[in-house]
């Protein structure tokens, strides 16, 4: 892919830019160092290795961006690495991602991602070249509720399983610093909440696609848990113009300071039986029941109100239902039948659209 062709996107604001992106090994990280760079940003990744095999940021082979290994729960490591990037702003992704994994290492998943968080701002707090941090949280930091429009940013903070809490409470620890430590002085923080991501390149465990790609790529069947649970589906490349478009707000010193919302379009929030059916139909491999037995609770339903978003940055999502899961599912048909990797096209394609619907990021 040719970085030129995406440099003007976002106003210029990350080309030649020193950006620091932790997480940059797992699914939304690698392709938000894919992006970064064909914006012309000098990207450097913070995070540990990539913990499946098959790896999206392996599979990538980005050269040019600087590669640092280490956990977020060392701070003294993260502090010496933020000193010696220099970076303007930081995109934070690194997480203990899984709802079912923190039911089994809630410990590691309180540590990685209240603490780590805590280690990456007590580091900020003593490096001036940072002017803007996005905190990437999630949405299932809201209290369950009925909400027939959608959670919105003033909704109530809650969580139920050891993962929901983590993130809730790093809403609140991102908030505390800002206003204790950020609000006269120091970089210029937001937190962004999205959740339920696809795209090609994810592997991870207990994961819907994930899960359902490696069923199909060795013709077994895959028992779903929650078949009737509602859940906002977007392309990966959806939160991550989100993020973008932030950050850009940030460097630019609008008011975007606090959370937002950056969810699917309304076509997008599907029960997972209906997402399962349509990619089906594009992969007939694809085969799947439901799964017996009792299960660790998971929100029955999440939909997100981006209207803050629609009206404050411009932004909204592009692709439909139908596209999100045509270009997902055949990333991961190229990967498996023909060894391609098509990230760079689907990044393509994906902008094209976003100039076709007149979004100004994109123009």
């Amino acid at each position: 892919m040719e970085s030129l062709a995406l440099k003007d996107l976002f106003g210029g604001s990350y080309a030649g830019r020193q950006v620091l992106v932790t997480g940059h090994t797992g699914f939304k990280g690698s392709w938000l160092c894919l992006w970064l760079t064909a914006l012309g940003a000098r990207v450097t990744g913070l995070a540990l290795a990539p913990e499946t095999d098959p790896a999206h940021w392996s599979l990538l082979g980005l050269n040019h961006v600087r590669d640092l290994r280490m956990d977020l729960r060392d701070g003294h490591a993260v502090r010496q690495a933020i000193e010696q990037v220099q970076p303007e702003i930081i995109f934070h992704l690194a997480a203990q991602p899984l709802v079912r994994r923190s039911y089994r290492e809630p410990l590691t998943t309180f540590d990685t991602n209240v603490l780590g968080l805590v280690h990456l701002l007590e580091a900020i707090r003593g490096v001036p070249s940072v002017r803007a941090l996005v905190n990437v949280t999630t949405d299932k930091v809201y209290l369950e509720q009925p909400v027939d429009a959608g959670y919105h940013e003033d909704h109530p903070l809650g969580g139920h399983d050891p993962y929901s809490t983590s993130k809730a409470c790093a809403e609140l620890v991102t908030e505390c610093y800002r206003k204790s430590f950020f609000h006269e002085q120091g970089p210029r923080v937001a937190t962004a909440r999205a959740g339920n991501v696809i795209g090609g390149g994810d592997w991870s465990e207990d994961r819907l696609v994930p899960d359902l790609i490696r069923a199909a790529s060795t013709g077994a069947m895959l028992q779903i848990r929650n078949p009737d649970a509602i859940r906002p589906w977007q392309h990966v490349l959806e939160p991550l113009s989100g993020y973008l478009r932030l950050g850009q707000g940030l460097l630019a010193g609008d008011p975007v300071e606090g959370p937002w919302n950056f969810g699917p379009a309304a076509d997008a929030t599907l029960p997972v039986q209906a997402l399962v059916a349509q990619m089906q139909t594009q992969w007939p491999g694809l085969r799947s029941e439901r799964q017996p037995g009792d299960h660790p609770h998971e929100a029955k339903t999440l939909r997100l109100d981006c209207s803050k978003a629609a009206q404050m940055l411009a932004w909204r999502a592009v692709w439909n239902a139908e596209d999100t899961l045509r270009y997902t599912t055949a990333w991961y048909r190229a990967y498996y039948e023909r060894g391609q990797v098509h990230s760079s096209d689907d990044l393509q394609n994906y902008v094209a659209a976003a100039r076709s619907a007149g979004l100004g990021w994109a123009a």
